[in-house]
């Protein structure tokens, strides 16, 4: 499941995903997604993945595919939480392909994930 994390400011978005995700869990993202970005013109996005890559459908992966196809332009900062090593490297190796800039902080940094996700702070590589 994909739940929206509320409380954080205004120019950005974020999730939290646990258990089985679904295609059905995207339609929440997808709109605040399109939300987001026809408020501000771009996409700063968090997901907290609380779970494994293993616990997406297939479905789910190419609504995710889709999203980020969708909003190809409008990506600006996109912050992974995780604490496995295989979201950290498909990160770094996406964000090599995709415009803006994507970064995996470990679980225990999630407050600055936000920050530098909302644009408060810049974080070195």
């Amino acid at each position: 499941m994909i739940e929206q994390i509320h409380n954080l400011p205004d120019n950005m978005v974020g999730f939290r995903s646990s258990g089985e995700v679904t295609q059905d869990d995207f339609k929440l993202v997808n709109t605040k997604v399109s939300e987001l970005v026809q408020k501000t013109g771009k996409l700063n996005y968090l997901l907290y993945l609380e779970n494994s890559p293993a616990d997406f459908t297939f479905g789910a992966w190419i609504q995710d595919a889709l999203l980020g196809i969708k909003n190809i332009t409008k990506w600006n900062r996109a912050a992974i939480i995780s604490d496995s090593e295989t979201v950290d490297k498909f990160t770094s190796f996406f964000s090599k392909i995709m415009p803006g800039e994507f970064k995996v902080f470990h679980k225990n940094d999630l407050e600055r994930a936000i920050d530098w996700t909302s644009e408060k702070i810049d974080v070195e590589e």
